[in-house]
């Protein structure tokens, strides 16, 4: 895959996390998934992607930086939504906040098989 295959690829994955896709995820996800070194599976991966939506309803994921060196591409993700409640161990309680996730992830037989994946709780906490 070339670096801007991987990209067009890694924007398609965005827009199906965006539109909720679950079902669809099996075309960007590989069955054996990982999440920060802990095996998910595709199953895994998607009722992770679940719970993030019930713990923010209006989640979005919005590409602010994006460095595609094949196998591997790396993000910077931008979050503006009001979560349910408590976030991360946080106390948000309804209230609006924005905050970045940085994530790396490493494909292999053309989908996303690992994922690093660091986020900006720090920035939370500040809002709060």
């Amino acid at each position: 895959m070339s670096p801007e295959s991987l990209s067009d690829f890694y924007r398609g994955d965005i827009a199906c996390l965006n539109r909720q896709g679950r079902e669809s995820l099996g075309a960007f996800v590989h069955a054996r998934a990982e999440h920060n070194g802990r095996p998910l599976g595709l199953a895994g991966y998607r009722a992770l992607l679940a719970a993030d939506f019930r713990a923010i309803p209006d989640l979005r994921f919005t590409i602010a930086l994006l460095v595609s060196e094949p196998p591997r591409i790396a993000s910077r993700l931008a979050f503006d939504g009001t979560p349910a409640g408590v976030l991360f161990g946080l106390p948000v309680n309804g209230r609006r906040v924005r905050f970045a996730e940085n994530v790396f992830h490493e494909l292999e037989e053309g989908r996303i098989l690992r994922v690093w994946s660091l986020i900006d709780t720090g920035a939370i906490r500040a809002q709060l």
